[in-house]
Formats: C-alpha cells, structure tokens, sequence
C-alpha cells in the first residue's frame, strides 16, 4: 500500500467505521448541533433541531401510508429541503430509498419502477402526471406530491404568486397543480414517530443508486447504511481541516447522483454543516451565495467549476475564501485547476468512484502533493489491485497497466434482483471498475482507458445500449452505434452512428427531436452521422470502439456540436 505515505497530514491510515445506521448518523448531528443551520434555500434557513422534527414527522406519515421495513420508497425531487427531510424519513421508517432524476422522461422513469416495484413515491409536483400515467401493473399505492416553492422565502412566494407574466411563467417552471396526491404539509401533519420505533441495523439496504454498472443498461445498485455511513467517514477522513458544526457545503450536484448525494446528504450532514441548496446548477443562482458566504467545501465537476469560474470574472465577484473543491465523475484538466485556484486561493482536487462504491473511492490529497492528471490515492479502508482484464485473479507488474479491482467497506454487495450481473463484476470478493489504470510508485492512479463502453458526459454515465435501443425505434434506421467522442468541456459528447434500411431516408435533426422526448437531455445524441455500415466482430457484434475511431478519423467529429 505505497499510497499510505502519501497521505496528507492528519488523514488516518486506518479507517474505523462508525457502528449504526444512517438513521444514527443524523440523530448524532441533531444532537449535537441543533441551534445550528442544517439547511439553507434562497435564504431561508432550517435549523438542526427542525430537520429532525421534520423527520420524525414525515416519517410517521409514510409509516402512516403503509411504508414497512424494506418497501421501497421513490424519490422523484429536485434538490430542495424537503428532498434531505424526504431521503432521512424514508430510512427512519426501514424503507429503501430509490433516487430518480425528475427530469427523465416517462419512458425512462417506467424503466426504474418496472424494476425495483416501489408503491409509493415522493415527487416534484411537475412529474406526478408521469406516475400517474404509469400502466395498472405500475400503479402507485400513494404519491406524495411536493411544491418545493413551499420552501422558499416569503417574499419570493409573494412574489411568484404576481399577477404579471414573468411571476406567471417562473411559477410554471417550478409547480403545478395537481389532484389525487397526498401533498407534503399533508404528510407532516400529526405526530412524530415513537422513540421506540426500530431504526434499522448497518447491514440493512438503505439505497437503490441506479447506474449503467459496467456494461449493458441501468442496474440497481443496493447500498447498505454501511456502505453510505463508511463513505462519509471516508471523506471526513480525507478532509481533517473541516471544522465540525460550522463548515458550508454547497449543493450544487443534485442529489439524486450518487456523487451528490454522499457529498451532500451523508457527508455534510455528519459534519453538522450547512448545506446550502440550488435547485439548478445555474451561476446566477449560485455566485450571490458565494458572495455572501463562500462554501467550505465545495463538490461539483469541471464544466461547473469552468462556468462559474468564467461567470464570476464577467460579474466581479470574488470566488476568494473557497476553501476546498472536489471535482468528479470525468477528467480535471490544469485548464480548470490553474485559474480557478488562482482565484479561489484554495484547492481543487480530482476524486474517483463509481455508483456501486457509494460511490468515492479515491482522491487526491488536499495539499501541496497532489498530483494533477491522476484521480488520487485510495480512501482510508480502501485496497486496490491492477490485474490482468483477461484474467483478473493475476496482478500485473508494478507500474503496469491493468483493470482496476477493489474492496472496501463502501463497496456495495449486489445489483437490485440481478444476481447474473453482479456475480460478473466480482472476482474472489474484489469489484471489477472496468476501468484500465497504472499505479506509480507512490500509489497516484492514473485511468488510462476503459473496458466498459460507456459515455461519460458533463459527469453523467450514459449507457450505448440504452441509447441504440431506443434510436433503433425510430422509422427507417436498420442499425445504430453509440459511442463517446472526446470533448474539452464535457469530457465526452454522445454521438450516433446510422445506418438507414435500403431505400430509406433519415433526417438527423428530426430523428434527435424525437430521441428527445425518449431520453433526458444529457443523453440524446449530439451528433447524428448517417454511415453506410458498422463494424462488425465475427459473430455480429456492434465494434463500438471501431465506430469510434473512425468518426474521429474521418474528421466527422470536427464541427461544432448541435
């Protein structure tokens, strides 16, 4: 373990994790700081004390719906307080939280129920009409519906409810009126949960995060309070310098992300931080806040950063006394680190995970060691291996390049009532990443490639699979590749190859209008390039890496991209 000596000062070489659940570790910060801000949204605080009596609440309410130990309960939100009150009261009841992006589409939100089956959910008021529209077999048992305008200010509710067009239309953006709901103020309504209702133990599932796993379509992949609790720990390792009870952590990720949530629904709430919440990750929502009060500690990924960075020098506003950031989910070029800790005068740091590792697995140090190009050393309680992708029970030579393979007490168990699947990822108790890596003699890792083909855009994973079943609905196409072409902002942009059926014609721009209404936005192909055929292996197989090196070959992938 050479990266040991090259921990930062202060970082534990051994990590103990903390017993209980996850139930355990809020109450452990509404204990300890209750008079302390937990949340803040446009302004309006929320104090420790209040989250937890919020907590209690709603969950009698959903204890009151019929939610029992290991139902699980859909989260549909955006970032906003009652997504952390909703996250925290699902597991006091013994539910399964299930994290869905509100912005998907109806065909991709029916995909993730048709799996983990929850009966009740908890969503933006704007998606409901989608829940509601589900089939009979989907239907829900209960959806509680939430106006996150409710949380807002007084004066900015005041000012919504105008009768003038602009407070008409950004009303619309943000809530609708819906029936057949059971709203939030509703479910708070009536008593705490009793004390002595049972919490539930470490080892049970707290979460389904689904992801795209490392090959094929979204998987479940069930994290247990252990898991999440670790994780958090983990990161208060790696950060000693992180005052306890008085740092600011900015949501700016949403927290339906794995990367989002363990930051900012596990991580700063066990620091008794303030967690301040945009519902967007816009700049003109986020630099007045910065300008008020700078964040401590600060997730996000590096088109982010580059944006706000860009929008602060344009507004005069000074992005000083940010003191740590932490970026993720895609590569940090010097591009973005340079000038954003010239202006910050603080660090930012690339970290590694995935999904299914709770997810943070590694980082770099926050000190003048770390090393830019590389996503870090292993957490405290985390051990890697490089091996052989072809045979994964053999290590390659020191310094070689190889699969990445690890364990820890992050590392999750299993995908969701797929047993095939995870028994694929693991060897001998060790978690395949699918991620090609070298490890230098001071234990720095560096991502050299990927066996997994999936697209990794502005920190989002996108599945090839998921995408070319989709397009392949679509009239006139006989056969279609997606693939990752390498970008400077967002990492990677989804692109399309297409071939049309014999006599058809395919027109791209109406084929990505369609695509979507199909797919959330981050994964609609950005180009459509109409190709005569596909490479192809000897038993039929799409050669999607082929695909790829022949649309950047060709200098198809020069322009500008849609």
């Amino acid at each position: 373990m050479p990266w040991l000596d090259s921990y930062a000062e202060g970082v534990p070489r051994e990590l103990e994790v903390p017993p209980g659940s996850l139930v355990d570790l809020i109450a452990e910060s509404v204990r300890s700081y209750p008079g302390h801000p937990a949340l803040e949204f446009f302004g309006r605080e929320t104090s420790y004390a209040a989250l937890g009596s919020q907590i209690d609440h709603a969950a009698e309410g959903l204890r009151r719906l019929g939610v029992q130990p290991g139902d699980r309960v859909a989260l549909v939100l955006p970032n906003c307080p009652q997504h952390v009150v909703a996250f925290y009261a699902i597991l006091r009841v013994g539910g399964i939280v299930v994290e869905h992006n509100p912005l998907y589409t109806p065909r991709e939100l029916r995909h993730q129920f048709e799996d983990h089956r929850a009966r009740v959910a908890i969503a933006w008021d704007k998606t409901v009409p989608t829940l509601q529209d589900f089939p009979a077999d989907l239907a829900l048992d209960s959806i509680v519906s939430v106006d996150m305008t409710r949380a807002f200010p007084v004066r900015m509710r005041m000012l919504l409810r105008l009768p003038i067009e602009k407070a008409r239309t950004s009303r619309a953006e943000l809530t609708s009126e819906v029936q057949g709901t059971v709203t939030w103020e509703e479910l708070l309504t009536g008593p705490a949960i009793p004390a002595s209702a049972p919490t539930p133990a470490a080892d049970d599932v707290a979460l389904i995060q689904y992801t795209s796993g490392t090959t094929g379509t979204p998987k479940g992949a069930t994290l247990t309070h252990r898991n999440l609790v670790a994780n958090a720990a983990q990161a208060r390792a790696w950060v000693p310098a992180i005052p306890r009870g008085s740092a600011s952590v900015h949501a700016i990720l949403p927290l339906f992300h794995a990367y989002g949530l363990t930051l900012c629904l596990t991580f700063a709430m066990s620091m008794g931080a303030r967690l301040v919440l945009f519902p967007k990750p816009d700049p003109d929502l986020v630099l007045p806040v910065f300008k008020k009060r700078p964040p401590t500690f600060l997730p996000a990924v590096p088109p982010l950063y580059d944006r706000l960075r860009k929008a602060a020098e344009e507004k005069g506003v000074s992005l000083q006394g940010i003191e740590i950031a932490i970026s993720g989910a895609m590569p940090l070029s010097k591009d973005v680190v340079e000038p954003w800790e010239a202006l910050t005068g603080g660090y930012l740091v690339e970290g590694y995970g995935l999904s299914e590792c709770s997810p943070v697995l590694m980082a770099n140090p926050v000190a003048p060691n770390r090393r830019a190009g590389t996503v870090g050393l292993p957490l405290p309680g985390t051990e890697l291996r490089v091996v052989d992708p072809d045979e994964p029970t053999r290590d390659v030579e020191p310094g070689e390049p190889g699969e990445l393979v690890v364990r820890g007490p992050q590392v999750f168990s299993g995908y969701w009532k797929k047993p095939e699947a995870t028994a694929e990822v693991f060897t001998d108790g060790w978690f395949r990443t699918g991620d090609i890596v070298s490890v230098d003699d001071a234990g720095f890792v560096t991502i050299t490639d990927r066996i997994k083909e999936l697209v990794i855009t502005g920190g989002f994973n996108v599945s090839p699979s998921e995408v070319e079943d989709m397009l392949r609905g679509y009239d006139g196409i006989a056969d279609v590749a997606i693939v990752g072409i390498p970008d400077a902002r967002d990492g990677e942009h989804v692109v399309a190859a297409v071939v049309a059926e014999p006599g058809a014609s395919v027109d791209t721009d109406a084929l990505r209008a369609w695509a979507k209404q199909q797919l959330a936005a981050y994964k609609v192909p950005r180009r459509v390039h109409l190709v005569d055929e596909l490479p192809k292996s000897m038993i039929g197989k799409v050669l999607r890496r082929k695909v790829r090196e022949q649309l950047i070959a060709s200098g198809a992938e020069k322009g500008t991209p849609a």
